[in-house]
């Protein structure tokens, strides 16, 4: 049956090879008149060297969160009067604010000259994952710096973006530059672990104060290169949305006694099975709902054959598509609620029965779900009663934000990344698979966009919280100018739409 299905779809192919059309939005596809930025984003070479060393001193500082609890409160008091060192001028200039909010994350405030122009937002998180030593061609914190590349944890999560946001601002401080809009920059320290002390302390205070923001971009997505494997070509993914999260506990209680007269099952083989069958039994693919179609319909013509056909005419090669998406365990995450077991924990001897076993299971849910559908997928699997089921935290996937062509901060990306990527014409909406600080500003703005202006290879997605984590001083450059010249773009006059936001 699934063989003639193909056939079928195969043949169709084929008939649809002359009418193949791809709708592709204006606002991507249009090459609009760039208006140079005011300040040219040239550095001299000296100007190159200063940037990058700062960074590799950002990187040896190990500012780790541990978990909400616990985190290197010295390592993030240092880090607090290291970036006073390297970014004098930030700190001096007095159309500047800074704060320390919540002990160590950091709020600037930058007060443009046009109070019309509504303020957006820049954000990024101090803080690292552990790093243990093992198996790193470096030392973790080392910020050594081989064959054109800077290793260390926190060179692309997030150290990189933290550092790149304040070195354009420097850059363009000493080049005298003035904003027309104004704009914060918001630097949590404890992202890893939640945010709750941080980015959440932040989004209060400004709330508090009555603002209301046009768009908010931080960390989520990348220069995609070589991630799908009939695409040739890079692909800029901005995140529009961004998964929710369930971390559930399972729990089986039984009588403990002596191993040589074992019941029938122990505590450990029953939460051994309930666990295989989650794992065997991935959760409903989402492919259709949310941002993900709308991306694949936009790199749709720079596919090779026959991808090219089947992802520019979804409404017939849909079921296709989905099973072609399923095939990578990255693309797989963009289509549905993924299932990780992350913890198991039971015995206490090895004679004795164990009254008790647990697991702890990551879910990190798709846009078009809920923690409550979720919930009920996941016990309807297990199907035992035996197996007690424990939220442990849980929050909802995120609005999706408007990426048309009146979406404000969207659009900014979009053509910053056409002056200083212009090798990069796909730039298409996506979903986060992880989680950012972002979350917590949804009461600030319906504009939030998750995009780190650097080339990310699949080698390079492993290493974000694994070993040998490193960016290429030309990646990191690059970044720099980027939001160099984000900056001046955001002074136009224009305003956002008001949208609201998409379920």
């Amino acid at each position: 049956m699934a063989r003639g299905y193909i056939l079928v779809l195969a043949l169709a192919a084929l008939l649809l090879l002359g009418i193949a059309t791809v709708s592709r939005s204006k606002g991507l596809r249009g090459k609009e008149p760039q208006r140079a930025p005011r300040i040219p984003s040239q550095f001299s070479q000296g100007e190159r060297i200063t940037m990058k060393e700062s960074l590799k001193g950002a990187i040896r500082i190990p500012t780790v969160s541990f978990n909400p609890e616990e985190y290197n409160t010295t390592a993030l008091a240092e880090f607090g009067q290291y970036i006073r060192k390297v970014f004098p001028t930030v700190f001096k200039t007095s159309f500047i604010q800074h704060e320390v909010v919540g002990e160590y994350s950091h709020l600037f405030t930058v007060q443009g000259s046009d109070r019309s122009l509504q303020p957006y937002m820049l954000l990024a998180h101090i803080d690292v994952v552990p790093a243990p030593d093992q198996g790193w061609e470096v030392p973790p914190f080392s910020g050594l710096e081989r064959d054109g590349f800077i290793y260390g944890r926190g060179t692309l999560d997030n150290k990189n973006s933290v550092m790149a946001i304040l070195q354009a601002l420097e850059l363009l401080l000493i080049r005298n530059y003035i904003p027309r809009r104004s704009f914060f920059i918001a630097l949590g320290h404890d992202e890893e672990v939640s945010g709750a002390n941080g980015a959440q302390k932040i989004s209060a205070l400004l709330q508090a104060r009555g603002v209301q923001l046009a768009f908010i971009v931080d960390e989520g997505s990348f220069i995609l290169d070589g991630f799908i494997a009939s695409l040739n070509k890079p692909v800029a993914m901005v995140s529009v949305s961004e998964k929710g999260a369930l971390n559930l506990m399972l729990q089986v209680n039984m009588t403990p006694g002596h191993s040589s007269a074992p019941p029938e099952e122990t505590s450990i083989g029953i939460l051994a099975a309930a666990v295989s069958r989650l794992e065997q039994t991935p959760l409903p693919n989402m492919f259709g709902s949310g941002p993900s179609e709308m991306m694949l319909q936009q790199m749709a013509t720079e596919l090779s054959f026959p991808a090219n056909i089947v992802f520019s005419n979804l409404w017939l090669f849909g079921p296709l598509a989905s099973r072609l998406m399923e095939r990578d365990y990255i693309t797989n995450a963009l289509v549905r609620t993924t299932t990780a077991v992350t913890v198991f924990k039971a015995g206490i001897k090895v004679n004795v029965i164990p009254p008790v076993a647990q697991s702890t299971v990551n879910f990190r849910i798709h846009p078009a779900q809920t923690v409550q559908e979720v919930l009920e997928l996941v016990k309807n699997i297990v199907a035992d009663d035996r197996v007690q089921f424990h939220v442990l935290d849980a929050f909802e996937p995120l609005p999706v934000s408007p990426s048309d062509d009146q979406a404000l901060g969207y659009q900014l990306i979009r053509q910053t990344l056409q002056s200083v990527f212009p090798e990069v014409n796909i730039v298409a909406p996506g979903i986060c698979i992880g989680q950012t600080d972002s979350r917590h500003y949804t009461n600030l703005t319906t504009g939030i966009y998750r995009f780190n202006p650097i080339y990310l290879k699949p080698q390079d997605f492993r290493s974000i919280h694994g070993i040998n984590e490193r960016i290429s001083v030309q990646n990191y450059e690059a970044q720099v100018k980027f939001i160099f010249e984000f900056i001046q773009n955001a002074d136009t006059d224009q305003e956002p739409v008001s949208h609201l936001h998409e379920l």
